[in-house]
This record gives C-alpha cells, structure tokens and sequence, in this order.
C-alpha cells in the first residue's frame, strides 16, 4: 500500500476530502433552511470544490488578497472561513463577519483573511483585483491577488480591462475562470467564439494561460502550483480555466431542468470532483470506503451543529440599518483658517498646488488619470510638474478606459494605497458607473464598515465653453441619488484648494467636480490659502449678504445669481442673499434655513438639468424643513431638460443665464 498519493500524506488526502465534502452538506443544508423558510437566496458550490481547494491550499491568507466570485464556498473555507461564518452569513445574522447581515449569501467577505466584500455585478471584482496587486507592487509586498467568475463573465468588458492592464505591468494576479458550461442558463456557446476561455484570451500580452480539468483535485492543484509559481516569480500575471461542472440549479430561483435534459445532468453527477477524489485514493487503497463514511458522518452533524448555533445567533438591530454609509468620524478633521496667504491663483493652478501638497505630505497617495502625466499634465494642465517631481510609480498614465481607472482605484484604496484620479471629462464617467455605483458608494456599508474605500474622483464639468453635447454635461443629479459618495463643487481658488486637501485626507470616496469654464477665469481667482488650510465638507458660504429673498446655488452660478442680486440692488433696492453650498452631499442645510429665517423667499439656481435636478432635492428639502418661514413658493432656474448644443446662440438659450436668474427673483419678489 502506498503511503500517499501524487504526494500527498493520508492525514493531508483525509483534510482535503473533509473540506470538501463539508462545503457539499453546507450547501445541502442551506436548502433545506431556505425550504423551511429560515433564509431566500443561495447560489451553490457543489461541483466547484475541487479546483477551489486546489488553489485555497497554495495561497496565504495572511498576505495574499482574494476577490472570489458567488460560488467559492470551497474556496474560501480552504482560506479560513469557518462553517458557522457562512451560516451567519446565509441567515443574515449580526455576527456575520463578511457584512452584518446586509448582503446576500454567498457573498464573501472577511477582513481579517483578506477576502475583500464582494457585491452582485459580475465582472467588477477584476478590474479590483488589478488595483491590490498594483499597490502591493508599488508598496513592495509580495502579494499575490487571486480574482474569480464564471465563464460567463468573461464577456464582460472589465474582465478583458482588466486583463490588459494586468498585462501592461506584469502584476501578480491569478484569474480563476471556473467554467462550468452555463452563464445562468445561456451555453458557452451562445457567449464565448468558439467556446473557449483558453484560446479567447490567447492574445494578452504578459498572461500565462492554464487550463485544467476543475473535477480531478490532484491535476488542479498541480496546475495552480504551476499557475501560482509563475506569478510569485515575477512572470507576470495567470489566468487558470478549470473546466468544473455545476450540480445545483445556477441559484435557488432557479431551475435548470427547463434547460438541460435529464440525461445531460446524470452525466454531469459522473463528474463529481468529491466522488472522483474518493474513488482516486481508495483506487490507490490510501483510504477505505469505511474512512470516508467516517468523515461524512462526521460532517453531518458538525454541519448541523454549525447551522443550529448561527440559528440561535441574534439578527442585526433595527436602529444600525443606516450606519455605515459613510464615515462619520470625517467629520473630526478640523477647519482652519490660512495663517498666511499668497498671490491670487485661478482654479486649475489652486488644484495643482494642492495635489502637489497632499503628495508631498502623504507617500500612499497615487494620481492617475488619462494624460496626466508630463509633458501634457493633463488636458487643463491640472496635473502638471507632478510626475516629474513624484515620478512615474506614483503619477502615471491609464488606459483610456474609465471603468479601469475606477475599478482599479478601487482596489489599491482597498490594499492602503489613496488613489486620486482623473476622469478627463465628467460626460465620459459613465462607463465607471458600474464601478461607482455597486462598488465605490457601497463597500463601506455592505462590509459593515470591515472595509472602505478612501479615494479622490477628479473631473471637469460643466458647459458656456462652446463643447457641444459631450464636453458641456453636468452630471453632479446623478450623482447625489448615490449614497456613500461625497459630492464637492468648488466656485473659486481658495475653496477649490482647501476642499481638495480635505478630500485627500478622508477615508471616503469623493466626487470631486471641477468646472471647466472657470479653470482660469479672473473672478474665480483668489489669494492662496497656505498648506495647512483644510475646508471640511458640509460647510456652505454665504457670499453676498441679504434680506429680501435667498439665491441657494453653487459652482459658476454664484457668479451669475451675485450679477443678479447687484442688479436688482440697483434697480429695485432690494437686498439678496447669496449661498454658495461648496459640497452637495452632505448639504448644508443649517445655512439655507438660518437664511431663509431672514428672507422668507426662497431661489435655487443650478446648472444641471431643471427636472429630477439637485435644485428639485434642495427646494423639497427647504418645503419639508423651513415651510413655515417661507411667504412664497419655492423656484429654480436651472438648464432646459435637452442637450447642450455646440452652436453658441443655441447654448445660451439652453443653460441658465443671469437674466433668467433676474426674472425669477422678480416674479418671486412680488408675493
């Protein structure tokens, strides 16, 4: 008899048969509690376990990053997660370590062995994974970062990204592609050309492909060895197709009997990789058959016990359902006035010194964008001098793809890095916003605040500067419907520098809008607050005092409700107050109502579209908190709801103009 087998000692074989087979009853009783109505929704490993234990068994938890996709129970039991965990998880219990209950099963997360929370969209977490392992590379750590899916998400856009970027600086990334046929219940060969992963990606530079067969565990794990040696090597980045079978439906809402006939899925139970393991080591007479019911046994009722234990374990409480959206200690960081003041600079130049400051000041803090790197520094030239002062590891520039840019962002924030990039114009933002929306805003809630996401999303915004359809969007309406995600908006140099640095030094994400007609505009110019000059979120200005009537607006609009009020002064003699808000979220609200104290009437003038607008928040804001102030009704001006077209006549007559600011104060006035 043999004392092991491809290499393995019996104790070893017995480990890898007892994980496995413990992932099959989790899943087994994780219906039977979903039947029973204890939970809704479950997404199975069985099937999987093979090639996850495989790879589970040569990573290092304690260094390595995982990014594991819906189905990795296996996997991520091999890195550490206990039975008991993913029941808490399954049962949304308080004591869920991956997210307090807040996401689905099967959704994993753990800080403490570097699984990183995990959301619903397919194909994010890559694009993640690139950004850990381009800061432990830039951090000089030794990280490997594994990423997974199916192979239905190969068809994603930021799987193939994320491929490229991988590629483009041999990072230490393990792409694991589990293909088990079915993209839900859509065939390989509806979604990849010729129903290969292996060959589809056979023209990324810098990627080692491997394919194995997902069922057999001694040839995935001679594959992964082969896979993973290479990334710690140096060679660059390795993607592994394990070719794997799906036992279950793809999830409990579904049923795959309306799909796949009887005889195909009596073939694919022939393919269990736990019944085949099993038959390899009694085959090479290591264990009995007697040994292995021993262990199933054994499984049964740990399983059980685990389960009945995150039974009894307490649901999260009530009054905790909206903590955790954002950081709320950000609010610590101290305002201060500049002790000493410089020459009067234009927008672009105040967001240039500040960037340099906060590099300077901080050496994780990375600026990428495209372009932004010298000579060009930026299509405004807001990043100029950086990369030749920081030098091309810490300012470089992307690949022309904003998904990738955030995506990326995302997981070096994740990995301790603080990323602060550039999307060159805010109309081409919305190929991130997959990435902004389900990733950026909620990483800090769904892992129950476990994790967070700490970075800087620059970009110009805004028309009058003749650029047509897609150079002239205000997209900040979007952006306030997001919550988790501050929203800054900075109207002259000062407030632009002192919001900035601020910016730079939470643990949030940050939108932070630049309009692009005031870059370097002389009424926008202010003398230059010093380095130490931070303005905390939240604050607005009250820049034009008044009695009469209140202007609440923000960005190039204060200029053109301050031209306003001066010439209502003049004409009619009454005195209008002007608020510049600065930040749309968080709001303050505090400002617009002590105003409206005074004024009793209310205006709000925005440059984003008049309906569904954050003028159309902040006016039912101020009808809801300070009605009982007001003496007449609450108005906006803001753009028509059309594009903003090149013709310049055109554009006038779309965005708002100070007459029209004029009119609706007039009319307002009259009640």
């Amino acid at each position: 008899m043999s004392a092991n087998l491809k290499g393995f000692q019996k104790e070893t074989l017995l480990g890898i048969f007892k994980t496995m087979a413990t992932s099959r009853r989790t899943d087994e009783k994780m219906l039977t509690l979903l039947r029973q109505g204890k939970s809704f929704f479950h997404i199975g490993a069985s099937g999987h376990e093979g090639a996850q234990l495989a790879c589970a068994m040569q990573m290092n938890s304690d260094l390595d990053w995982s990014y594991p996709y819906y189905r990795d129970q296996t996997l991520v039991m091999g890195l550490g997660m206990t039975t008991e965990e993913l029941f808490l998880s399954f049962l949304a219990k308080a004591d869920d370590p991956g997210s307090g209950g807040r996401q689905l099963p099967q959704h994993y997360g753990q800080k403490k062995l570097n699984i990183v929370s995990q959301s619903s969209p397919t194909g994010t977490q890559f694009l993640q994974a690139v950004g850990t392992a381009m800061a432990a590379r830039r951090t000089n750590k030794k990280a490997l970062v594994y990423v997974s899916s199916g192979e239905g998400t190969t068809s994603q856009g930021e799987f193939h990204e994320a491929l490229n970027w991988a590629g483009r600086e041999k990072l230490p990334v393990l792409f694991h592609i589990e293909d088990n046929g079915f993209a839900i219940s859509v065939p390989k060969s509806s979604q990849t050309a010729e129903g290969s992963v292996y060959d589809m990606v056979g023209g990324y530079g810098n990627l080692n492909r491997f394919e194995t067969d997902g069922t057999d565990f001694f040839e995935s794990y001679a594959t992964f060895k082969a896979a993973i040696e290479s990334i710690r090597a140096g060679k660059g980045p390795a993607i592994v197709v394990s070719n794997v079978v799906r036992l279950l439906p793809h999830s409990s809402s579904d049923d795959h009997r309306k799909y796949r006939d009887a005889e195909e899925l009596s073939e694919e139970q022939k393919r269990d990789p736990i019944e085949k393991f099993r038959a390899q080591c009694e085959q090479a007479g290591i264990i009995s058959s007697e040994e292995f019911q021993q262990i199933l046994d054994e499984v049964l009722v740990e399983v059980d016990e685990a389960a009945e234990k995150a039974l009894t374990a307490p649901f999260p409480e009530r009054g905790d359902a909206a903590t955790h959206v954002v950081d709320d200690s950000f609010v610590s960081i101290p305002s201060s006035e500049p002790t000493k003041t410089g020459s009067e600079i234009v927008i672009v130049d105040a967001i240039n010194h500040a960037l340099h400051e906060e590099m300077r000041r901080n050496d994780a803090m990375i600026i990428y964008g495209q372009d932004v790197a010298d000579g060009k520094g930026g299509v405004f030239t807001a990043t100029k001098g950086l990369s030749t002062e920081f030098g091309d590891q810490r300012v470089f520039n992307s690949p022309l793809a904003e998904a990738s840019i955030v995506g990326t962002a995302v997981g070096a924030a994740i990995a301790g890095l603080k990323p602060v990039v550039e999307i060159q114009f805010g109309d081409y933002i919305w190929t991130a916003m997959m990435q902004i929306r389900n990733e950026v805003a909620t990483i800090r809630y769904r892992s129950n605040n476990s994790f967070s996401c700490g970075m800087v999303i620059r970009t110009p915004v805004g028309g009058y500067i003749h650029g047509g359809l897609c150079h002239s969007q205000s997209i900040e309406g979007f952006f306030m419907h997001l919550p988790g995600i501050h929203i800054v908006y900075p109207s002259n140099a000062a407030d632009a520098k002192g919001l900035l640095k601020y910016a730079c030094r939470i643990d949030d994400p940050v939108l932070f809008l630049e309009h692009k007609g005031m870059y370097r505009q002389g009424f926008a110019k202010r003398p230059e607050p010093d380095e130490d000059y931070l303005l905390p979120f939240g604050q607005a200005a009250v820049v034009r005092e008044g009695r009469d009537l209140t202007i609440v607006t923000y960005g190039l609009m204060v200029y053109k409700a301050i031209e306003a009020a001066k010439h209502l002064e003049k004409s009619r003699g009454v005195s209008i107050e002007v608020i510049d808000l600065r930040t749309l979220s968080p709001l303050d609200k505090v400002t617009i109502g002590q105003s409206l104290q005074k004024t009793s009437k209310a205006l709000v003038v925005y440059e984003d579209t008049l309906t569904a607008g954050p003028g159309a928040e902040i006016a039912a804001i101020i009808a809801e908190d300070y009605f009982e102030y007001l003496d007449g009704p609450v108005l906006r001006v803001a753009a028509k709801d059309a594009p903003v077209p090149f013709n310049w006549d055109l554009e006038d007559e779309i965005l708002p103009q100070t007459e029209d600011i004029r009119l609706a104060a007039e009319r307002l006035l009259e009640y």
